[in-house]
Formats: structure tokens, C-alpha cells, sequence
């Protein structure tokens, strides 16, 4: 791993990055716009203070790859709902906590004395149901196709073991339709997609093939600086030749077609349906709902759950935000 945090090869990929950068820039008649989609990505970029390194000769952006900054507030109000049953036991990943619904949170709710925990993993929410038959735990199937596998697993696991008072709240999104939305809308001007390692672990280059029909190019790429700075470097040296393709650049880790395995198990469990996304809307195709085979497990249809009207706040510019039109330092 030496060499993807080595100082000088990142120096060295700056001058060439900001070199390749004002060439297109010439091109162009304007900074070409890259967009990141991956909230791992996002936090790597804004702690190598890349953005500012590069912002006059590229602009860099971040788009919807955070999957809890994705989950719309219907979803969260609904998840406060469950939070609120007596008797239920809601787990979550902890970065769900804060997020805001329309009128609540879980951490609100947890403070007024919802049973709300914290599970690093949904198996550990299965051994809890297990452990606790007088309580029925949800958890909160929240994540892309990254966190998909291993709900799967722990659904799959708690049949198996007849272990009925463990359900999930399915809220899975898919990476490739979000990317789809964002290209069709005719506001947003993105050149190139930095695009995440790890849900490519997962799906794989080949998901990724019909952004060669926009004719963007796009690079898959890992975590570290000189991933990033590696990524944008291909990227823009395909701007400046002219021929866009979707390239892998994280072959330590992802494969072609993907993780086989993980994505057989996905199928068996989850089937692909419409999801709507906060700032977006609905997306078709762009989320999971269980299989009939597994539809018992489904917290929402085993809940009788309030109707809440959902509401952003006003002035909300989580959209814009998400789709790359505003950087969060302009939301108000």
C-alpha cells in the first residue's frame, strides 16, 4: 500500500492532474466538472484539501454516493414510526442516527426513550433477536449495493433459524440508475464519474458500461490519495483525447463482472424495484424489496404504520446539493 500514500508520487500526480486539467480547460472554454459518487471518496478528496489545490483549473463535485444522505424523509419518518411501537427494537448502522426526517430523528428518539440500537453489523441484530424472543427487533436495511450482501445474509440466517421476531426495514439503493437520473437531467454538466470502490466490489466494471453511451468518461478507483488523484488523471486524459470508456482502476479489489457470490445472494433475497431518493424523487429501478420468498421478513408490511405527511424543510436544498448544483457550503 506504500506507494498509493507515497508524498512524492502524489506530487507528481498533482503536476500532472493540474497540467492534463488545463489543457482540457483550454478545450473546453471552461474547468472540466468531475463528480465523485461515493461518501468514502468525498471525505478522502475534502481531508487532502484537493479541491482547493485544484480549483482553478478543476471542478470538482460530489454527488449522491452517501447512502443515509440519500434515504428521503418519507423513509425516516417511517423509521421513527417503528422506533415509537412498543415492544420494537429498531437497529441501525450508527450513521443513521442523526439523520433528519420531516419532523424527527433516531437520536431524538432514543433520547425519549426508544429502544434504538446501534449493531456493527446485521448479524449482530440477529443474535440480539435471538437473544431477546420478547422484543421484535427491525433493522434498517439502509446502504447501496455494498451493505445489500450481508442483510441478505443475516435475512436468509434468521429463517433458517426460525428466528420470526427479526424483520427488516428495506431501504437498499442502487448506484448505476442514480447515475442514469443524474446524466438525464439537462441542468447538470458533469464531464467525468469518479466512481466507488467499494460498491464496484460488488457489481462490478461491467455495471457501469452504458455510461459509454453518454460518451463520459469514467474510472473506477480506491480510497487512498493517489487512487483519487490516479482517477482524475485518466479521466482527463481521456477528455483530451477523445475517447471516453469506463475503466477500472482499483484491480487490487474489483473484477469485471464483480462479486459472484455476493451478488447471487442479493438476487435470491432482493428483487429490483422504483425507490425514491431525498432531493431526487423516484428513481425507477433504483432500489431492493424482498423476494416473496422472503416478504415475512419486510418490517413495513409487518407493521401497521401511521401515514405521516412527509415534508422537506422549507428552503431545503438537499437536491441540489446531491445532484452536484450547489456544494453543502451554499446550503442555507
Amino acid at each position: 500500500m506504500a506507494r498509493f500514500r507515497d508524498p512524492e508520487i502524489a506530487r507528481a500526480l498533482v503536476s500532472e492532474v493540474r497540467r492534463l486539467a488545463a489543457g482540457v480547460a483550454d478545450r473546453l472554454g471552461r474547468r472540466a466538472v468531475l463528480m465523485e459518487v461515493c461518501g468514502t471518496h468525498t471525505v478522502a478528496i475534502s481531508r487532502a484539501g484537493l479541491r482547493g489545490l485544484l480549483k482553478d483549473l478543476l471542478d470538482l463535485r460530489s454527488g449522491p454516493g452517501c447512502p443515509v444522505c440519500v434515504t428521503d424523509y418519507v423513509d425516516i419518518d417511517r423509521m421513527v414510526a417503528l422506533a415509537r411501537l412498543p415492544g420494537v427494537t429498531v437497529g441501525t448502522f450508527g450513521d443513521m442516527l442523526r439523520v433528519p426526517g420531516s419532523y424527527s430523528s433516531l437520536e431524538r428518539e432514543r433520547a425519549a426513550g426508544a429502544d434504538v440500537r446501534i449493531f456493527y453489523s446485521p448479524a449482530d441484530a440477529v443474535a440480539w433477536a435471538a437473544a431477546h424472543p420478547e422484543r421484535e427487533v427491525v433493522f434498517l436495511g439502509v446502504g447501496f449495493e455494498t451493505t445489500a450482501p450481508a442483510v441478505a445474509a443475516s435475512i436468509k440466517e434468521a429463517k433458517a433459524r426460525g428466528i420470526e421476531n427479526f424483520s427488516v426495514y428495506t431501504n437498499h439503493k442502487l448506484v448505476p440508475p442514480a447515475l442514469g437520473a443524474l446524466l438525464d437531467d439537462q441542468e447538470i454538466m458533469i464531464d467525468g464519474f469518479i466512481l466507488p470502490g467499494h460498491v464496484s466490489a460488488i457489481i462490478g466494471r461491467r455495471a457501469y458500461s452504458f455510461l459509454e453511451e453518454f460518451r463520459l468518461p469514467a474510472v473506477i478507483t480506491g480510497f487512498e490519495i493517489n487512487d483519487i488523484l490516479e482517477s482524475m488523471r485518466q479521466i482527463l486524459k481521456m477528455l483530451w483525447k477523445g475517447e471516453p470508456r469506463v475503466q477500472n482502476g482499483y484491480t487490487r479489489v474489483v473484477r469485471e463482472e464483480g462479486n459472484g457470490v455476493a451478488k447471487r445472494l442479493m438476487a435470491e433475497v432482493f428483487q429490483v424495484t422504483d425507490a425514491s431518493w431525498r432531493g431526487f424523487g423516484v428513481i425507477p429501478a433504483s432500489g431492493l424489496e424482498l423476494t416473496p420468498s422472503f416478504k415475512a421478513f419486510e418490517a413495513a408490511a409487518r407493521f401497521s404504520l401511521p401515514v405521516v405527511a412527509s415534508r422537506a424543510p422549507a428552503g431545503c436544498a438537499c437536491g441540489e446539493i446531491l445532484k452536484g448544483k450547489l456544494s453543502p457550503k451554499e446550503c442555507r
